[in-house]
């Protein structure tokens, strides 16, 4: 079975997260989409909102899995007994951090692979810290973030 994280904070989950959990749920058998809890920020929704908009997000998609973790993800690929990470490239300085996060979880757990998936055109622009930002300000985010996620911002 082919199983694989795609790991991240997701505050708040947005379209072009979607399009890459879509896109890697037809890679492999089973991904997990782990949301990082991090003591040190201070996040706009809390880890089992986070985990809800997710969850709800995916339900469509049988092979995908949310959970939560907190520590560095290459302990969390050992728990889930998983070697692949799938990460989402926008730009060329994404490309830059990415390959350096991958050589420091291949050097931690040498086993661990990382799979980049590039954005596609629409999703380009999309980030959660823009989305943020753009909500903080009362800017439609509507075309950004899935029904869900809108109605968390609209309730709070």
């Amino acid at each position: 079975m082919r199983v694989a994280v795609f790991p991240g904070s997701f505050d708040p989950i947005t379209n072009g997260h979607l399009n890459m959990i879509e896109r890697a749920s037809k890679l492999f058998d089973r991904l997990f989409v782990a949301v990082f809890v991090n003591a040190q920020k201070q996040p706009r929704f809390s880890v089992a909102q986070r985990v809800d908009f997710i969850r709800e997000s995916v339900r469509h998609l049988p092979q995908v899995e949310v959970d939560q973790f907190s520590g560095l993800v290459v302990d969390y690929l050992k728990q889930r007994q998983c070697t692949v990470l799938v990460r989402g490239l926008r730009t060329s300085t994404d490309f830059e951090s990415e390959w350096q996060l991958a050589a420091m979880n291949h050097a931690l757990h040498a086993d661990v692979e990382t799979v980049l998936l590039p954005s596609w055109g629409e999703h380009l622009q999309i980030s959660s810290s823009l989305i943020k930002d753009i909500a903080s300000h009362g800017g439609d985010i509507t075309p950004f973030v899935p029904p869900v996620v809108l109605q968390g911002f609209l309730s709070s």
